[in-house]
């Protein structure tokens, strides 16, 4: 029901993007709900957008399609939290399904947007440079005005509330994760929201042969790595299925309180990024002269 009200008080325009065959299905109205302590979720169904709350402000982490735009500020406005208290929002990766929105919601809240240090310019021209894997697939996004670079291992600020950037590139060359601590009263926990770390490509990308982005399997396995390594109770991910919220949103629904909690999660979506990608390098040697 919130999530039919959540589409009709949506009003604001919204360019749809063309020739999306996934985008009406990765859009479908989500209702928003917290995820833990001051950390809801806002995205739409297939699309993950974050909030994390304080009462100097609030940062906002990723921006769906140009069409989630109006989805997440209604998300937002539903919560009992103003748009315009968002002091900062930042990116995860720079594809039209993740970053396609974050002009509109610069626009409406007035936040200050921060990515990485390669994924900054790509924000403000609006379109991913040839070292991008997806270069010749890759929607346009709406330029973003103002962009902050934050280089990895650097954290973004807003009063009491710290993120710090982990470089998770390949997926992209500046794709970020971000950690933070949540709490619940005197139960605070450390949730990662992990970058893309899927080897999708168009057609004529070789990981293991790039002459634009030649180091894509040092950044993967560096990112592989990071997320082995961090400290992780919940993992979050731009793409909701692909760290089975769903399915883990119904057992805390049926009565398992802590089943959004697994400290084994970072580790096993890194071991599995690395088993697919392996998979990717073999199928590229295999056609090679």
């Amino acid at each position: 029901m919130l999530a039919a009200t959540l589409l009709a008080s949506a009003a604001l325009p919204a360019q749809v993007t063309p020739n999306c065959s996934s985008c009406a299905v990765w859009n479908t109205p989500q209702a928003p709900f917290r995820i833990y302590g001051n950390t809801y979720y806002v995205g739409t169904r297939g699309l993950t957008a974050l909030l994390i709350t304080s009462s100097d402000g609030h940062v906002l982490i990723d921006g769906g399609l140009s069409e989630s735009a109006p989805l997440i500020a209604a998300s937002i406005r539903a919560l009992g939290f103003r748009l315009e208290d968002i002091r900062a929002i930042v990116n995860s990766h720079v594809h039209y399904d993740h970053a396609g929105g974050l002009a509109e919601l610069q626009r409406l809240s007035g936040g200050e947007v921060f990515a990485s240090s390669r994924s900054a310019p790509v924000l403000v021209r609006g379109t991913v440079g040839r070292d991008d894997p997806q270069y010749a697939i890759a929607f346009p996004i709406a330029a973003v005005a103002r962009v902050r670079p934050i280089p990895a291992g650097d954290s973004v600020r807003v009063g009491d509330l710290t993120l710090h950037a982990l470089a998770t590139a390949g997926h992209t060359p500046g794709g970020t994760s971000w950690t933070w601590r949540s709490c619940d009263g005197h139960r605070c926990l450390s949730l990662v929201y992990g970058d893309s770390q899927s080897a999708i490509s168009a057609d004529d990308f070789l990981f293991t042969k790039s002459a634009d982005y030649p180091r894509a399997l040092e950044d993967f396995a560096a990112g592989f790595a990071a997320l082995e390594q961090v400290r992780c109770d919940i993992l979050l991910t731009p793409h909701p299925d692909a760290s089975a919220m769903w399915d883990r949103l119904a057992k805390r629904e049926g009565g398992a309180r802590d089943a959004l909690r697994d400290s084994s999660a970072c580790r096993r979506y890194a071991e599995t990024a690395r088993r697919a990608l392996d998979k990717r390098v073999s199928a590229e040697r295999a056609k090679m002269p």
